[in-house]
């Protein structure tokens, strides 16, 4: 068994939609509607995430598309 990290990530269900909203551990934010897209851009850290503290800018977090 591994040891634990102190990592923290968390993937909300947004009801009523087929939308993930997840926040990594650094708090940058994403949504998606597929489970492996939001969990590899959370394992992707930093890659994509801005730091927790600083202004998100658009197209670093992926919005919900039809």
């Amino acid at each position: 068994m591994s040891s634990a990290t102190g990592e923290v990530y968390r993937i909300d269900w947004l009801p009523g939609t087929d939308v993930l909203h997840g926040t990594c551990h650094c708090g940058a934010e994403h949504t998606a509607e597929d489970p492996v897209a939001m969990w590899e851009w959370m394992l992707g850290h930093p890659e994509g995430h801005t730091p927790q503290g600083q202004a998100q800018t658009r197209g670093q977090t992926q919005e919900h598309r039809s």
